[in-house]
């Protein structure tokens, strides 16, 4: 028997004769991920061992050692120095080896009251708390970045599209003030999610709770928690706070690559609405001329990932009985890269939308084709007129053909012209037929005219603040 053997036989205890075979070793080990958790094992076990010794379970000098031991291995992996084990399987118990190896028989003790099904409980929630707080950080660094965009722009005009087809005038402002509206949900959906997962399983052991007098609200307490959870058996096999996060990491990519997409259309030569400076832009090997959008391409793309995670976590829960089961160790891997992409997405988004230059001139000549105003034509037979709408749809309808057919726009149409669809319409009528009069008219709430823009750019000023 090897010594690897040996120290596993040890952790697993006087059950098995036999060491593993290397490749269920190799199957069965987390060490190569679950180290990430490190800091947060280190902190649940500080608190646990705080509270071992407040209530008398173990003494209060092995409670201090404990503390001082878990620092130490806290400094070592910081400095790179602690040697993570495979025969050790997980972070908890290379974690724990260490602590009795630099101090002793104390270590030992620190075990007293849990369990791992309820150590990588709280480790895992902790992580996934953490975050949380980090997407809700980049989510207000991203949106504040969309409102400079809004800000400077309220009063621009662009092309509002349907179907990728020019539909009515927009302002700039109102465009970019959609996206933070989608972030502002994306955010409230991290939060509730945090509120949710802010329970703490420690205590919970291995399914069953403890017949030793723990505190649970003290260690929830010690480890920022609103309360300890309440049932035992859901305590160790719930892993809904992870499929939260990934649940709103999924929407929020989402909303990142539908704006992605936005800026790979846009920066290009057909539309030119924006330039991406050289930080967001590559070249082409052999095609000089080439400006490509890749950060905003692989952007998009990110959404495959996290899309991805999600959909893997909810199958490896989806049929597993009461309570722990081994399946759930498959659980952090995808958790880990979600977040690393998420962070990553939001971070290169807030980059490209604080280094996009909108081209006003370019925007506002693409608002006023494809006849954009064919609305305000219709709702100003409605208003001047008393025409049902559906009539003046009809008459408005018969102007866009006829000028489509001379190839100019609407407001370039004579009056003689307009009359000849209705004998009605007036001169009054070309002043809803610009596109500045257009967003202007727009003065309902949360619609696009200026004015309502800058409101709302108000509202969101102050609420970021």
């Amino acid at each position: 028997m090897t010594s690897s053997d040996t120290q596993a036989n040890t952790m697993w205890g006087g059950r098995f004769a036999s060491g593993p075979d290397a490749i269920m070793t190799a199957i069965n080990a987390s060490i190569g991920f679950d180290q990430r958790l490190y800091a947060q094992d280190i902190a649940g076990s500080r608190a646990h061992a705080a509270m071992l010794g407040a209530t008398g379970i173990i003494t209060p000098s092995d409670a201090a050692a404990i503390g001082e031991g878990l620092l130490t291995v806290l400094s070592e992996i910081k400095a790179g120095k602690f040697a993570f084990r495979t025969d050790l399987e997980d972070i908890h118990l290379n974690i724990e080896t260490r602590v009795t190896q630099i101090i002793g028989e104390p270590g030992k003790r620190l075990h007293t009251a849990r369990s791992r099904n309820d150590q990588v409980a709280t480790d895992f929630r902790l992580w996934v708390r953490d975050q949380c707080d980090a997407a809700i950080q980049g989510l207000t660094v991203l949106m504040t970045a969309f409102l400079k965009q809004a800000d400077q722009g309220a009063d621009w005009v662009m092309p509002g599209f349907t179907h990728l087809q020019t539909a009515q005038p927009v302002t700039w402002g109102h465009h970019m003030l959609a996206y933070v509206e989608m972030l502002s949900r994306d955010r409230s959906r991290f939060v509730d999610a945090r509120k949710r997962m802010n329970e703490c399983p420690l205590g919970a052991a291995a399914l069953a709770g403890t017949s030793y007098p723990i505190d649970r609200h003290m260690t929830a307490a010690a480890l920022g928690f609103d309360r300890p959870t309440a049932n035992s058996l859901d305590s160790v096999s719930d892993r809904d706070f992870a499929l939260e996060f990934l649940s709103a990491s999924s929407i929020c990519a989402m909303h990142l690559s539908r704006f992605a997409e936005e800026l790979v259309i846009w920066s290009s030569a057909q539309f030119r609405f924006i330039r991406l400076s050289d930080k967001w832009t590559t070249g082409s090997s052999i095609m000089p001329q080439k400006r490509n959008p890749d950060a905003a391409e692989l952007l998009r793309a990110k959404l495959g990932r996290i899309l991805g995670a999600t959909v893997a976590l909810f199958t490896v829960m989806k049929g597993l009985a009461l309570t722990y089961s081994k399946d759930m160790q498959e659980d952090k891997e995808q958790v880990f890269d979600a977040a690393d992409t998420l962070m990553l997405s939001l971070a290169a988004m807030s980059g490209m939308v604080a280094d996009m230059t909108a081209n006003r001139d370019v925007l506002e000549a693409s608002a006023a084709t494809g006849f954009s105003t064919a609305t305000d034509l219709a709702d100003w037979l409605v208003r001047a007129l008393g025409l049902p709408f559906r009539e003046a749809h009809h008459v408005t309808g018969a102007l866009v053909a006829l000028a489509e057919a001379k190839g100019c726009d609407l407001p370039d149409l004579s009056l003689s012209e307009l009359t000849s669809a209705h004998p009605g319409i007036t001169q009054e009528v070309y002043s809803v037929l610009g596109v500045q009069n257009s967003v202007r008219s727009r003065q309902s709430y949360g619609g696009t005219a200026p004015d309502q823009v800058r409101a709302q750019i108000a509202r969101w000023q102050a609420d970021l603040a």
